[in-house]
């Protein structure tokens, strides 16, 4: 089969490999139907993470059809569509029940990788995945991107606004204005956010923000963006701020620009070796976050927004590659010529 390879920093290629097997009793076998390319993935690709040449690379987000179910496997069979979260939750563990299948408890290996291909190995499957009901082919390709957004960036925008407790009414500042920001603008609003300010200086993404809730934007950085927050909140800060970049500047940022007592959300990959919490200890600031709970947010409330036209997240895909471009997949966000580059696996011959 077909599988993309992190080869060295700026480098990606399409490897020939054995086609995984059942090797444990909770394992699926997914044959991939649509993936993409993550703007945690960057890190690597850019060089910023140190990561050895020719490795696995960190794609992480799928849908497909399961080929092969391991014998403790009951609730997906062969045949069936489904969401792959890059989440594996037990469903049963203290996290799980809590709602934070993000960091279950049950396993260390909690996270996918290498699913940039024909076919992934799902570990601890029995509750993770979320089946879609019928076939690929029931649903337009635009129907399949907003589907393929629930494996990571539209649930984890909307954790976002979960540990941010958004509510009716609030006032909202989201920092970031890729993919998962501009999913967390979307659970911003579904959870009834009044005012929602984006933070985009490219005018694609400041026109998608607006579409998806957005009501103003700001394009200054640094002290300049919370001064221009704080006038566009009268003074007073935002009830919730939702991070989702994970640089010092953004975190710095999302910190000043809450009301007292304001919850920042965070989801973007911390990339901040340290952080003064004088400033919120004073301000009563909360902070929450970490990784996702997918699973629970699909089977609770997305998949339902998704399926029923309520959201459209599938929007946050810009350009579309075949597996064999993947090179280009990840220059494209990398140049930011693309929000998302959305991965269609047709036209690969099954090996």
């Amino acid at each position: 089969m077909k599988k993309a390879i992190f080869e060295k920093a700026g480098q990606m290629k399409v490897v020939d490999v054995d086609r995984p097997t059942i090797e444990k009793p909770d394992d699926v076998i997914i044959k991939v139907v649509r993936t993409c390319v993550c703007g945690s993935d960057l890190w690597n690709f850019r060089g910023i993470n140190s990561v050895e040449k020719d490795s696995e690379n960190s794609g992480h987000e799928a849908i497909g059809i399961v080929e092969e179910v391991g014998e403790d496997i009951t609730t997906v069979k062969p045949g069936d569509f489904v969401i792959a979260p890059f989440t594996h939750g037990c469903g049963h563990c203290a996290a799980c029940r809590a709602g934070f299948d993000g960091s279950c408890q049950s396993h260390s290996d909690n996270f996918s990788s290498g699913v940039q291909a024909q076919y992934v190995r799902f570990q601890h499957g029995q509750w993770a995945l979320v089946k879609v009901p019928g076939k690929p082919s029931d649903y337009s390709e635009g129907m399949l991107k907003s589907l393929l957004t629930l494996a990571d960036v539209m649930a984890t925008g909307y954790h976002a606004a979960r540990v941010a407790n958004v509510s009716d009414g609030d006032t909202v500042v989201v920092m970031g204005d890729g993919a998962v920001g501009l999913c967390a603008i979307i659970a911003a609003k579904m959870r009834g956010a009044k005012k929602i300010i984006s933070t985009s200086r490219h005018a694609d993404r400041q026109a998608l923000a607006k579409e998806f809730g957005a009501t103003d934007n700001v394009v200054e950085r640094g002290d300049e963006a919370v001064q221009k927050i704080m006038e566009l909140t009268n003074g007073a800060g935002a009830d919730a701020v939702l991070e989702c970049v994970g640089t010092e500047q953004s975190t710095d940022t999302a910190m000043k620009v809450g009301r007292p007592g304001a919850i920042v959300g965070r989801v973007g990959l911390p990339h901040t070796p340290k952080m003064d919490m004088t400033v919120p200890f004073y301000n009563n600031t909360i902070v929450g976050g970490g990784p996702a709970s997918v699973t629970t947010y699909d089977k609770d409330v997305l998949l339902k927004a998704v399926l029923d036209g309520e959201i459209t997240p599938g929007k946050v895909f810009t350009k579309s590659f075949a597996l064999d471009q993947i090179q280009k997949a990840y220059e494209a966000m990398d140049k930011r010529e693309a929000i998302k580059s959305y991965i269609i696996m047709d036209g690969f011959e099954r090996d």
